[in-house]
């Protein structure tokens, strides 16, 4: 029994390190695998806040070059800068990823894993893994591990507790959704992805997991004891995309 968790970089390190959730989150952990000896967990780090902090003080010194500047340094075209900022989000993940895979010591034996395509031997009870190329955000490198694995679900952590018909701080009529298809969803999100995108699932791992038939379950990654029952597959605050 494998169980696949993205767990957002907003939730690992929201400024600094939030050392009372990682502690509070390694100790479920530990508990679950001791009450299920067949158990396997996934965790993908999420670059979150941080990749943000610095995407955005790319684009700002960006804003600052003089012309001499803009011929030397500035990227070609807005897909070279995409690139760029993925490649800066991608970074982020893979620190928060390393802080993650040292708290789970021994129970995680395999280097953090970079490419979620290339097949790996689940020697430990736990593997992590962090972001691979530009393009899309981990939530896809989720969905390839769910597939290399054989997990029919994917537990989707951020700092939102369900996903809205629309952005709440913004829009009072918006709505929290228990249930979406896959269809209805991916009308909502689109199919374009963008570095720092904020948006519950990201359009590349909405496809690929519709593709595969995946559930996806979006929830609250600070509250440990709603994790614990989706672990545990009881009754849970959340939003569930899944179907056609």
């Amino acid at each position: 029994m494998t169980k696949v968790l993205s767990v957002g970089g907003s939730i690992i390190a929201p400024d600094g390190v939030d050392v009372e959730l990682l502690a509070s989150f390694s100790k479920m952990v530990c508990k679950w695998l001791e009450e299920h000896e067949d158990g396997r967990l996934v965790f993908v780090a999420g670059g979150g806040a941080p990749a943000r902090v610095y995407q955005n003080a790319y684009r700002a010194v960006a804003e600052k070059f003089d012309d001499r500047q803009k011929k030397m340094l500035s990227f070609e075209n807005a897909d070279e800068t995409n690139n760029a900022c993925d490649w800066i989000g991608i970074t982020a993940t893979r620190l928060n990823a390393q802080i993650l895979k040292t708290v789970f010591g021994p129970l995680c034996r395999q280097p953090v894993i970079t490419d979620p395509t290339k097949l790996c031997d689940f020697t430990g009870r736990i593997i992590v893994a962090a972001g691979w190329k530009p393009g899309f955000s981990t939530d896809t490198d989720a969905v390839y591990l769910a597939e290399q694995f054989n997990a029919d679900t994917v537990v989707n952590l951020s700092n939102i507790e369900k996903v809205y018909t629309d952005d709440p701080r913004k829009n009072p009529d918006a709505r929290p959704i228990d249930k979406i298809s896959w269809t209805d969803f991916r009308k909502m999100v689109g199919d374009e992805w963008i570095p720092g995108k904020n948006c519950p699932f990201d359009p590349i791992a909405s496809k690929k997991a519709q593709e595969l038939g995946l559930k996806v379950i979006c929830a609250a990654g600070k509250n440990i004891d709603n994790i614990e029952n989706i672990l545990n597959d009881k009754d849970y605050v959340g939003t569930t995309i899944e179907g056609k």
